[in-house]
């Protein structure tokens, strides 16, 4: 099945029915940010390198995620699935395939619980903007929409309470997007606890003292419920904060939180080791794969070679020099190539001194593979109540997996410029040689 050339025509196909279907009203649920959602499950698909089936299933959900709303906006995810069906069973996909872009879908539904990593990517792919910096206006988009549909007035600060619980309660479920988003999605929410609290401030002169704690996120009027006071509206994803049964956070006192967020190292700093860790980690999986594509390309030559071309030597005896070069060739990337995978590994001890003295990285397993679990514990605990080493050895880990890395990828460079020129030699050595035998009988 050609998915290339059917995703592009579920592209036109949707992008067609949102130029049919279109809805003023809808502010946030449409064409844009359908299109928004595709670029955000491609990006995450791509980032999975998923295969051309799954990455189909995936990315055509999102075309079809939101069609539903443009039709009927209660249980838009079903109108969403059987509008999906319905076009893909028209161009003959499979059973399978169909079935799996109606669960992603579905899974959309609020609250989201996804199974599965392509139902994980999509359901982040939706929520996507929550932790970036088109949030705020995504956000008004979605503010304005709702207001037209309920059909009053939300006020800013009764929306930014609820926001504020919104994304207080949410959480993104592939790694990738654990890593790239959480962050924004924090300074995003910190942004909205510091507009809040802003407005309270300024208007705390004009309220009674009795009334002071309806401030509080926990005594907002409840908006109009959207899906019982109309009937024709049914709420979608981040329009769930319009509701007023909201699951809310548990409160801690504001004194025990700052406290709490003072003790906690910085955010921006974990999320780097994270990110450089996992980069080091993907890249020496690839390092690895390539020295055993070259083992096995040079394993199959070396094979011929010797099983096919030496015993007959004697009679094509002009070939012997062209088979030296192409075997010499053969066995040096392969050494070099074994050369780059094969470990290193350190004594695997280490002393109370060099605990005292920060001089070990504790985070490595060959610095104590061989020491008792008690040694070990004392020196974790030590590690973790002192914040200077614990971050010195979180740096000495990321600059030793990059000292690996650049060893590794050097070794694989040599590998491969053997193996490049190195066949071209040979083959132009056979040639020749062949070239000259030929000349030779005339």
């Amino acid at each position: 099945m050609d998915y290339q050339r059917l995703l592009e025509q579920v592209k036109q196909h949707v992008l067609a029915f949102y130029k049919k279907h279109n809805n003023e009203q809808l502010t946030y649920h449409n064409r844009n940010h359908t299109e928004d959602v595709v670029h955000a499950v491609m990006q995450i698909g791509n980032h999975y390198q998923l295969n051309d089936r799954d990455f189909f299933i995936v990315t055509a959900a999102a075309w079809f995620h939101d069609m539903g709303y443009q039709e009927s906006m209660n249980n838009h995810e079903e109108q969403s699935a059987q509008l999906a069906e319905a076009y893909l069973k028209t161009e003959n996909v499979e059973a399978g395939i169909i079935d799996g872009v109606k669960q992603c879908i579905l899974a959309t539904r609020m609250p989201q619980q996804p199974s599965g990593l392509l139902q994980q990517i999509i359901c982040d792919a939706d929520l996507f903007h929550l932790g970036t910096d088109d949030f705020a206006e995504t956000t008004k988009e979605l503010r304005k929409e709702i207001n037209t549909i309920i059909g009053c007035d939300v006020s800013k600060q009764e929306w930014r309470q609820k926001t504020v619980r919104f994304l207080e309660s949410h959480h993104y479920h592939t790694d990738y997007c654990q890593l790239l988003l959480n962050d924004g999605k924090q300074k995003n929410l910190e942004a909205m606890k510091t507009k809040i609290a802003e407005w309270d401030q300024e208007n705390s002169n004009d309220q009674e003292p009795a009334t002071d704690s309806s401030n509080t996120s926990d005594n907002v009027q409840p908006l109009p419920s959207v899906g019982s006071s109309h009937p024709s509206v049914s709420p979608h994803k981040t329009a769930d904060l319009a509701k007023t049964d909201v699951q809310r956070m548990p409160e801690q006192p504001f004194e025990e939180k700052k406290s709490k967020k003072k003790e906690r190292p910085d955010k921006g700093i974990e999320t780097m080791f994270r990110v450089s860790s996992s980069n080091h980690q993907r890249l020496s999986d690839m390092a690895d794969n390539k020295a055993h594509i070259m083992i096995t390309v040079n394993s199959i030559i070396l094979s011929a070679i010797i099983s096919l071309l030496l015993r007959r030597l004697e009679d094509y005896s002009y070939l012997i020099i062209p088979t030296i070069i192409i075997l010499a060739v053969s066995l040096t990337a392969m050494v070099f190539s074994i050369l780059s995978t094969r470990p290193s590994i350190p004594g695997g001890t280490f002393t109370q001194q060099d605990v005292d003295q920060k001089k070990v990285n504790l985070l490595f397993f060959g610095n104590f593979y061989r020491m008792n679990l008690q040694d070990y514990i004392k020196g974790m605990q030590s590690v973790m109540a002192d914040r200077e080493y614990l971050y010195g050895s979180l740096i000495i880990d990321v600059y030793s997996q990059g000292v690996v890395l650049g060893k590794k990828y050097r070794l694989l460079r040599i590998a491969y410029n053997v193996f490049m020129f190195g066949l071209i030699i040979s083959v132009l050595a056979f040639i020749i040689a062949a070239m000259i035998n030929g000349s030779g009988k005339h």
